[in-house]
C-alpha cells in the first residue's frame, strides 16, 4: 500500500506561481519543462487563448498553480507597455511569487529593465531566472543579471532541464505547511461559484442570500474579492465562496479574460464542490471548458448550472437535447448533475445547492474493500483486460486509498499493460455500483 500512497501528490492550499519576462527569453519551454518534470504537472489546460497556459505542478509531493503569461510579440515598446505589462500587473496583483526570466544568449535588454522596474516596487517574491545558461562561458556572462538587483537568481536551461531542480526547491520552500485547521474546515462543505464574467454569479449569490436563511456569519476571503459567507441551509451548514468581484477593480481595461481564470483557480482550489455557471444562450465556450477541465484536474467535485434558462427558447425536448449536447462537450467526464436554472426567476437555485451538497457527500464516500472486491472482481471476469504483447493482465485486488478525491489501486502483474480504454471500463463499473455523481475518480495500477 505504501507504494501507492507515495506517489500520490497532497492537496495543498491554493499556491500560485507566475512566469513572467519579455517575449522569446524561453517562459513557454520552461512551462513545459515543468510539464514534463517527472510527470509534474498533472496536465496543463489550454488557457483561454493560445497564448497563455495554466496547470498544476507537482515537485516533491506538493501541488501548486503554474500560470504562462507569456506569448504576445512585441513589435514595439508600445505593444510590451499594453498587452505585457499589463498581464505582469495581474500577475503580481494575483500570484504568490514570480518567476522573472531573461536571456543569457541576448543579455540584459531595455524591456528586461522596464520590467525590472515594475517587479523590485512588488512585496511578492520574485525569483529571476537566467535562461539558456547551458556552458561555463553562458555561466560567466549572465553574471550581468545581477546589476538587476534581485536577491533570488538562478541559473538554468530550460531546454536541457539543468539548474531547475534548485528553483523548484526554493518555490516549495515559500509554501505554507499542511495544518490540520485546514483539514477540520473541511468538515464543512464550501462550495465555489465559478464562470466567465455576466453569467449569472452575483445575481445567484444576491438570491441566495435575500431567502430567508440564517447567515452565520461572513468570512473575509483569502484573496480580494472572493467572499466567504457562511449558510445554514436545509438544516446543513455550508460555505460559498464567490469570484463575482472581477469587474470591480480600479483598471477595468486590465485583461478581464486572464484575471478572470486567475480568480476561478484560486476559488477551486479552496473550494470542495465548484458551480459552474455558463449562459443557456451561448453555450459552453471554450473557456468554460478550460475551467471545467482545470476543476476535474484538481480533484474537485462539479455542478454545472446553465443559466439564464427562462430566455431560452423551448420546445418539447429542449432541455434534454441540450444536456445531451453539452455532455458531448464535457465528455470523458459526464457523470456530473446538469441543472438549468433562471437566478432572476429563482428557479432551481436551491436545487443547485441541494445538488452541490450532494455532490459533496459523494466525495466523501468510503467503500469497503470487501464490497469493492465482489463488484469489482466480477466486472472484470465478465470483461477481461484485452491481452498486450502476449501478457494477460490479471487484476488479483481492488482497494479505496485514503485520498481527498475518491482514488482506488487495483493490483495486478502488468499495471503498465492496462491502457486507457480498459481503465474507462473500471472507471464506469465504478460509478454504475457506487454513487460518485459529480465527482472525478483516480484509478492507479500498480505491481501485485
Amino acid at each position: 500500500m505504501q507504494t501507492v500512497l507515495s506517489q500520490l501528490p497532497t492537496e495543498n492550499m491554493s499556491f500560485t506561481v507566475a512566469i513572467t519576462g519579455r517575449p522569446n527569453v524561453g517562459k513557454s519551454t520552461f512551462f513545459n519543462r515543468m510539464l514534463e518534470q517527472r510527470k509534474a504537472i498533472v496536465d496543463d489546460v489550454s488557457g483561454v487563448t493560445r497564448d497563455r497556459q495554466y496547470g498544476v505542478a507537482e515537485w516533491a509531493g506538493r501541488n501548486f498553480n503554474v500560470i504562462d503569461t507569456g506569448g504576445f510579440v512585441a513589435g514595439s515598446d508600445d505593444i510590451f507597455e499594453t498587452e505585457i505589462r499589463k498581464q505582469v500587473h495581474i500577475a503580481i496583483d494575483e500570484a504568490n511569487a514570480i518567476l522573472f526570466m531573461v536571456d543569457a544568449a541576448t543579455g540584459i535588454t531595455n524591456l528586461d529593465e522596464a520590467m525590472a522596474d515594475l517587479l523590485r516596487k512588488s512585496t511578492k517574491p520574485v525569483f529571476l531566472v537566467v535562461n539558456k545558461v547551458d556552458n561555463h562561458n553562458r555561466l560567466l556572462e549572465a553574471s550581468e543579471f545581477y546589476s538587476l538587483g534581485f536577491e533570488h537568481i538562478f541559473f538554468l536551461s530550460s531546454i536541457s532541464g539543468s539548474g531547475t531542480g534548485e528553483l523548484l526547491d526554493e518555490i516549495i520552500a515559500l509554501m505554507p505547511a499542511d495544518s490540520k485547521e485546514e483539514e477540520e474546515s473541511d468538515s464543512i462543505p464550501k462550495i465555489a461559484i465559478i464562470g466567465q464574467p455576466n453569467v449569472g454569479k452575483s445575481s445567484l449569490l444576491n438570491a441566495l442570500i435575500g431567502q430567508d436563511r440564517t447567515i452565520v456569519s461572513d468570512i473575509a476571503g483569502t484573496t480580494r474579492d472572493t467572499i466567504h459567507t457562511h449558510y445554514n441551509l436545509f438544516n446543513k451548514d455550508f460555505i460559498i465562496i464567490d469570484t463575482a468581484g472581477i469587474r470591480r477593480k480600479a483598471k477595468v481595461n486590465e485583461d478581464l479574460e486572464f484575471y478572470s481564470v486567475i480568480r476561478a483557480i484560486k476559488a477551486m482550489d479552496e473550494a470542495n464542490v465548484c458551480m459552474l455557471l455558463i449562459d443557456a444562450g451561448k453555450g459552453i465556450t471554450a473557456q468554460d471548458i478550460s475551467i471545467f477541465s482545470m476543476a476535474v484536474k484538481k480533484g474537485k467535485g462539479i455542478v454545472v448550472l446553465v443559466n439564464k434558462w427562462d430566455l431560452a427558447e423551448k420546445e418539447t425536448n429542449t432541455a434534454r437535447d441540450y444536456e445531451k449536447d453539452l455532455k458531448q462537450r464535457l465528455a470523458p467526464f459526464t457523470d456530473v448533475p446538469i441543472i438549468f436554472t433562471s437566478v432572476t426567476e429563482k428557479q432551481r437555485i436551491f436545487k443547485s445547492i441541494e445538488a452541490a451538497l450532494a455532490v459533496y457527500e459523494n466525495k466523501q464516500r468510503k467503500v469497503t474493500t470487501s464490497k469493492l472486491n465482489e463488484v469489482m472482481l466480477k466486472a472484470i471476469e465478465t470483461f477481461h483486460p484485452p491481452v498486450v504483447r502476449g501478457n494477460a493482465v490479471k487484476i488479483k485486488y481492488v482497494t479505496q486509498l485514503p485520498t481527498h478525491t475518491p482514488s482506488f489501486a487495483f493490483f495486478c502483474n502488468y499495471p503498465d499493460d492496462v491502457k486507457v480504454p480498459y481503465q474507462n471500463y473500471l472507471e464506469n463499473k465504478i460509478r454504475e455500483n457506487f454513487n460518485f455523481k459529480g465527482v472525478p475518480l483516480r484509478l492507479f495500477f500498480r505491481k501485485k
